[in-house]
């Protein structure tokens, strides 16, 4: 479908600190999420959605999402100046057999948010 976007793939045993319920590892983007992102995030959209693919395939930091099967990652870019907060919405038999894993949002944050974070929810997995 024209509307939806692949994005990469995640390493599933990574993601499995989220569920053990993984049914694909490719992440798609659609379009009415890049227009949310668009929205509420322009800055982010206009400079940084080139840094999904790696974002999902090799995540920094994996946290407990507020949602479930949903993962909160965290990514540093260009030496730790450029911070980055996605939630990926990871696709379980609970789903419709069509549907992949999807980001579902994507903002640039500042290291004041970045560690706020980090200490207030529980971190899953961290890259070595």
């Amino acid at each position: 479908m024209k509307d939806i976007h692949f994005v990469g793939k995640i390493n599933v045993e990574i993601f499995k600190v989220i569920t053990e319920d993984i049914q694909t590892d490719e992440v798609i983007i659609t379009e009415e999420r890049i227009a949310h992102i668009a929205n509420g995030h322009p800055d982010a959209a206009r400079k940084y959605l080139g840094y999904l693919r790696e974002i999902v395939e090799n995540p920094c930091y994996i946290v407990e999402a507020n949602k479930p099967y949903s993962a909160l990652i965290l990514n540093p870019f260009s030496n730790g100046e450029e911070l980055f907060k996605t939630v990926l919405r990871l696709k379980t038999s609970y789903d419709d057999p069509d549907f992949k894993n999807s980001i579902i949002t994507f903002m640039n944050i500042n290291e004041k948010e970045w560690k706020r974070v980090l200490k207030n929810k529980k971190v899953l997995y961290k890259r070595e």
